[in-house]
């Protein structure tokens, strides 16, 4: 693949088969020529786990203590008084059959979807629309709840999820490339903290088997896993 210019120069300051420390990769990244946007900034972690196990897939929530950067445009399905609840909490859009009805015709222009229990019935009929895109309700991610202020805020403060894909990896972001360092430093260290203490009791080996730091357009720094280790194990 042919890669541009900025990349190639991106490149030149990795030490081919060096694995950094998470303080120098985000420092380094940060260096690289910018763009004429905010790159995001994301770490990718590869996890020693039994892919065949479903109890050993690891998921959660987080909340990234700067947040990521981005605007998140949260969608409300409620009823009743949660209506107005979920308005003066911050929501871009509240509604029940309307938004339903809306989106069975493709919309899906809004980043996280909470739903009241009451309206899930009515809701899984979006399953096909909302469900690979990410944005079905669930109760294992918090946005299926009756406390619909607290997940809002949540949500539009960075509320994130990381889980592993079907290679055991965890893409996450941790910011954009505008934070400061001790910004993305902090964020970084939430996540993989968040990462090691949800190890699978029966995960076997080495639990982080490798850990890459890049943004947008940058290529993937290595960082050390066992510094990490040293970290948070």
């Amino acid at each position: 693949m042919k890669r541009g210019k900025k990349y190639r120069e991106a490149q030149k300051l990795i030490e081919p088969g060096r694995f950094y420390q998470l303080e120098e990769a985000i420092e380094l990244v940060k260096r690289g020529t910018p763009f004429n946007f905010d790159e995001t900034i994301e770490l990718a972690i590869r996890l020693g786990i039994n892919l065949k196990d479903p109890a050993q897939q690891v998921r959660g929530n987080l909340i990234l203590p700067h947040g990521t950067g981005r605007e998140i445009r949260v969608l409300v399905f409620a009823k009743g008084d949660k209506v107005k609840e979920a308005k003066e909490a911050g929501a871009d859009w509240v509604g029940a059959q309307d938004l339903i009805e809306r989106i069975s015709r493709g919309w899906t222009d809004f980043e996280i979807a909470i739903a009241i229990p009451d309206m899930m019935p009515e809701i899984s009929k979006l399953g096909r629309v909302l469900g690979p895109r990410g944005l079905m309700p669930s109760p294992k991610r918090g946005t299926v709840t009756f406390e619909v202020t607290r997940a809002v805020e949540e949500s539009k403060r960075g509320k994130i999820e990381y889980k592993t894909d079907k290679f055991g990896i965890i893409h996450t972001p941790i910011g954009k490339k505008s934070f400061k360092s001790e910004e993305l430093l902090t964020n970084a260290k939430a996540l993989l903290s968040a990462v090691v203490e949800a190890r699978p009791h029966g995960a076997r080996g080495q639990y982080l088997k490798s850990i890459t730091l890049s943004s947008t357009m940058w290529p993937s720094i290595k960082l050390d896993p066992q510094y990490v280790n040293n970290l948070f194990g």
